[in-house]
């Protein structure tokens, strides 16, 4: 047998970090384990959680317009008054797996023209750089079973400025920040309400949820606070066995929810709140004139809270409620709600109303917040500091939250789905080719506001990092996207909803491979349905990236949006091919990756031994190719695109980013005893030393003396150094927070081709991008970003497996003149200080200052702010300032996997 370490597929080297999954058996554990469980023994403990959106306006789904404008067909100002088709949106809410019933909370200051009930952003055309959200919120804390969990929101006091923000973005250019909800002054003299809110599960569908409002301002102030239940609209989509109608009923303080699909539910408040029903169906006159499916509209709570309107049913029966409080606080003061959400069963006993609200709901609070403090004890290493044990809590945190319920099913949609109420234009025929997809699942999406769908490569990180916590969930979540009903028959992975047809970089089988070690390595029947579904998307990216059969691959944007000259999905704008290295070098970990799997699927079945010998061969037909025909520039000692005409000789795009840095990546340390265990390789490896002998470097890999382990890689051992002097150099890549995305030479020396008649350049741009190219909100030009830093980590990690202590390099290294000397550090090392790198991006730094804040001074002063930390998107390649989205708790919850492996570092570099 050979283990899972002898591969190298954990990435990091072997360190006494002890289990990722805890190192006691704790109540939430105990959990995890029946809800994995099969049968009779499952426990559906995940059934409930934060699985509604903040956004599901604006999206592709909900677009039915004639151009596919879908910000314009669903903009923020109908989402109050406009029944949802394929799923819900809410503050701080929960759901069940299917989302037929929803809980959020809606608030209401007594200023705002609109209760608060979703999140505010300009839209991707009203912002200066695309989408934006203007509010501000956090997941604090959330157990994977989310047995506990802890959301807060600030709120202001002021009427909340929709116009100014949406009439100053407007204004703005390309080249100015983008104008945020601090920037108004709106926070000034602390007039703002701090919400707080806790959930609490007694059982799988038994949940207990406390609302605390703090006043930070310094008079007495009053807040309404309405939770709301509601059901989603499903029996007005027109189909022959539509759902019945259902209804909530009140009871009290208690409301009541009858649905054909659930048992019995109950949402009971305390105290004697009003009780305000209407029903979720589009007020169609508000929006288009024209009377609609029901009296009392979704937008009749608020309404009749915000203006008095009598749009509520008297006779207290409808498929929307909410439970009224009005809570006026002195300064400085708090007051809290208690509410319990149940759905009947044998499972759920029945208690008295003073049960549920008194003792026993504060026994259940105290004892899950507590089984979350071990949970989160045996999590993190004993070398952590205060300050990186609450980073990798509210990592988890996010990365728990960021889980929602997504619905798509293509072919009724591209039908124009003919029961929606809204007007239907023709449809611009987006995802035509995708007429077999039908999404219905929970799924981890890479930001609840700016991206609310998911996208394949972020997935894939997103389940890298779940299986430090979740691992389960993490292999569900990768074996997911291969099902039938989501991956394409020719093979092809969806890519995100705006064009499923597009293509993310092949990274499923890498983080297949770390989520099947991270669990323990013992998981075969997982690594054996991914494997075999991955053959097939291998096949697709054989076929048709490929254009020439030559090995070396395109792809298009390949998820780096602009951080080419041009458009890179839309082709070379002056006609031929454009030869990517980053396509080649992903297809190159997607070889060995896949031949690293077929190594440990056959210590158990001998079978997969022609696989290994089929992904080594094609691992080395990449590597010969890469290397021969022109993506590696012997001149710059760097990997670059090439533009390739026919009768021509090949252009490269002398562009240095991670485009040239990825190649690094495709590496795999594999023991000569595991290869000369499959005897199918061993005469395979003899025919090409006879009758290809150009190949016997790249099949042989590179071994040391005295070393059973054999260094398969896509760099050269002459080209390594040179690519580590680039990529390690200060004013190059290696910036105070990690690794810029491109290299800061370009700041002085903007990169510019002519094609036709028109220039195209590349410049240095640290913060977000100048550009509108793809949407503007996202920058690939000089930024740092989790998911490739990650990837290079792992790459160095592996790298330093095979050398250890005995390679040492310059780092870092100084391109600059009369810089001062470099010290010299082993691989390892430098993978480690770049992790501390990146993980300082949300510490306090000797000044008390978290560099993901950048310059506003309310996060980094203010006590009330500086521990609510955001995880961004991307951040600024000179400041380290949070960039992009503001809830990335996808793939920048990496920071998990790199706090947890700083347990036992080496020496800092």
């Amino acid at each position: 047998m050979f283990g899972i370490r002898e591969y190298g597929l954990f990435g990091n080297r072997p360190k006494s970090q002890g289990s990722t999954l805890g190192r006691m058996e704790d109540a939430e554990r105990i959990r995890l384990s029946a809800a994995d469980a099969e049968g009779d023994a499952r426990v559906p403990w995940r059934e409930w959680g934060p699985y509604l959106a903040e956004r599901a306006w604006g999206t592709v789904r909900e677009d039915y317009s004639e151009g596919g404008t879908a910000w314009d067909y669903f903009p923020h100002d109908h989402a109050r008054s406009r029944a949802y088709r394929w799923n819900e949106d809410g503050l701080g809410g929960i759901c069940d797996e299917l989302q037929r019933f929803c809980f959020a909370l809606a608030f209401w200051n007594g200023v705002d023209p609109i209760l608060k009930e979703r999140l505010f952003g300009v839209s991707g055309r009203e912002g200066n750089h695309g989408e934006d959200v203007k509010e501000y919120w956090w997941f604090l804390d959330s157990t994977p079973t989310h047995s506990w969990m802890r959301w807060r929101y600030h709120y202001p006091q002021r009427e909340f400025p929709y116009h100014e923000l949406l009439d100053t973005a407007r204004k703005l250019g390309g080249a100015d920040p983008e104008y945020e909800l601090v920037d108004t002054g709106i926070f000034d003299d602390d007039r703002y309400w701090a919400i707080t809110a806790d959930y609490a599960k007694a059982g799988p569908h038994d949940m207990c949820i406390r609302v605390r409002v703090e006043n930070m301002g310094p008079e007495p102030a009053t807040l309404q606070v309405l939770p709301t239940l509601w059901f989603r609209n499903t029996w007005s989509w027109g189909l022959p066995d539509r759902d019945a109608v259902p209804r909530i009923t009140v009871h009290g303080a208690r409301l009541a929810g009858e649905h054909e699909h659930l048992r019995p539910l109950s949402l009971v408040g305390e105290g004697s709140p009003e009780v305000l029903v209407c029903d979720n169906e589009t007020n169609s006159e508000r929006l288009w004139g024209y009377g609609g499916y029901s009296r009392f509209p979704k937008d009749g709570i608020n309404d009749h809270v915000v203006d008095g309107a009598a749009t509520v049913n008297p006779d207290r029966v409808g498929t929307k409620a909410a439970l009224r409080y009005v809570l006026t606080v002195p300064a400085w003061k708090s007051a809290e709600i208690r509410l319990r959400l149940r759905m009947a069963g044998p499972d759920v006993p029945k208690l008295t109303r003073a049960r549920l609200l008194g003792r026993g709901f504060d026994a259940v609070m105290e004892q899950r917040e507590q089984e979350a403090d071990e949970f989160f004890a045996a999590l993190t290493p004993p070398s952590c500091t205060d300050d990186e044990a609450m980073v990798l809590r509210q990592a988890v945190g996010g990365l728990m939250w960021s889980k929602q319920f997504y619905h798509y099913n293509v072919p009724r949609w591209l039908d124009h789905d003919p029961g929606h109420a809204a007007p239907v234009g023709g449809t611009a025929r987006r995802n035509a080719h995708w007429w077999h997809m039908s999404a219905r699942d929970v799924i981890a999406m890479p930001d609840t506001w700016e991206y609310p769908w998911f996208a394949a490569w972020d997935l894939a990180f997103h389940a890298v990092a779940l299986a430090r916590v979740d691992p389960g969930f993490a292999k569900q979540q990768l074996h997911l996207l291969l099902r039938d009903w989501y991956l394409h028959p020719s093979g092809q992975m969806p890519a995100y909803e705006w064009n499923f047809g597009d293509v993310n970089p092949p990274v499923h089988a890498w983080a297949a491979l770390q989520v099947f070690a991270a669990d323990g390595g013992r998981d075969f029947a997982f690594l054996k349905r991914v494997f075999h579904r991955l053959l097939l998307n291998f096949t697709w990216w054989v076929n048709r990236l490929d254009a020439d059969g030559k090995n070396v691959f395109e792809g298009g944007f390949l998820g780096l949006d602009n951080i080419g000259p041009f458009d890179r999905s839309a082709g070379v704008p002056s006609g031929g091919q454009l030869e990517q290295s980053d396509g080649t070098a992903w297809m190159a970990l997607f070889t060995l990756t896949m031949m690293d799997m077929a190594l440990v699927l056959a210590n158990e079945d001998s079978a997969y031994g022609e696989m290994v010998t089929k992904f080594f061969e094609h691992f080395a037909l990449i590597v010969e190719a890469a290397n021969t025909q022109g993506l590696w520039n012997e001149e710059d000692g760097f990997y670059y695109d090439v533009i390739r005409v026919p009768g021509q000789e090949g252009v490269p795009l002398r562009v240095r980013s991670v485009v040239g840095l990825l190649p690094l990546s495709a590496t795999a340390t594999v023991s000569s005893a595991a290869l000369a265990a499959i005897p199918e390789l061993e005469q395979r490896v003899a025919w090409y030393r006879t009758n290809k002998p150009h190949y016997a470097d790249v099949l042989h890999g590179r071994m040391m003396p005295a070393s059973d382990l054999r260094l398969l890689t896509m760099v050269r051992h002459d080209q390594f150094p040179r690519l580590l002097e680039r990529m390690l150099d200060e004013d190059e890549f290696l910036s105070a927070h990690g690794l810029r995305a491109l290299s800061r030479a370009h700041l002085a020396s903007p990169f510019t081709v002519r094609l036709g008649e028109t220039d195209y350049s590349v410049g240095y741009e640290p913060a977000e991008s100048r550009s509108t190219l793809f949407g503007g909100n996202s920058n690939w030009r000089g930024p740092i970003w989790f998911p490739v830093n990650y990837m290079l980590i792992d790459a160095l990690d592996r790298h330093h497996r095979f050398f250890g202590d005995r390679l040492r390099v310059p780092y870092p290294t100084h391109s600059a003149p009369h810089a001062a000397p470099s010290r010299e550090a082993t691989l390892g090392e430098i993978a480690d200080d770049l992790s501390r790198r990146l993980v300082s991006l949300f510490l306090n730094d000797a000044d008390g200052r978290r560099p993901v804040f950048g310059q506003t001074e309310l996060f980094q002063k203010n006590p009330d702010w500086h521990d609510l930390i955001p995880f961004h998107e991307y951040f600024h390649g000179d400041t380290g300032a949070g960039l992009g989205a503001s809830h990335q708790t996808g793939w920048t919850a990496l920071v998990i996997n790199l706090i947890l492996r700083q347990s036992s570092f080496s020496t800092p570099a």
